[in-house]
């Protein structure tokens, strides 16, 4: 009985370990850049996943990138997180044509500081490739912004 029950067990974790979570497709890197005054949101994407534009323009299904800043009196922000001219092709998954980025993307977020402060927020984004699409994901961040 002891076998069985670790055997299944083993296969459950084996099972388990097979799964794909979207952090393990993008890797974000959140810095600010002192002498742009912006905060950089860079994603670099997996080969063969595609991360979709925040300015998806059906209503189809996929979860647009946003961006979430936490407000401080220490900061404001200007405008809107700005994105490069996104790919525009036809989405299997949703048999629509999408706009989304491959391979990397760096969104730009202006920002004027009154002082020294933290800068905390959260990316929500969704990846796809050609037979599959993960879950929304939440990354969450913390910098460090420093007032020249």
């Amino acid at each position: 009985m002891k076998r069985i029950f670790l055997f299944s067990l083993f296969i459950l974790s084996l099972a388990f370990s097979k799964v794909i979570y979207a952090q393990e497709v993008v890797d974000w890197k959140v810095k600010f850049n002192e002498k742009e005054n912006t905060i950089e949101l860079k994603a670099t994407i997996k080969n063969g996943w595609h991360l979709y534009s925040q300015h998806i323009e059906n209503n189809v299904g996929p979860v647009p990138t946003s961006f979430t800043f936490k407000s401080s009196d220490d900061f404001q922000l200007f405008g809107q997180v700005t994105e490069p001219t996104p790919i525009k092709k036809y989405d299997e998954n949703f048999e629509a044509t999408l706009d989304f980025f491959e391979k990397e993307v760096l969104f730009v977020q202006k920002i004027k500081l009154t002082k020294n402060a933290q800068l905390e927020g959260t990316i929500t984004f969704m990846v796809c490739n050609e037979t599959m699409c993960l879950p929304p994901s939440d990354y969450k961040f913390k910098i460090e912004l420093i007032k020249n």
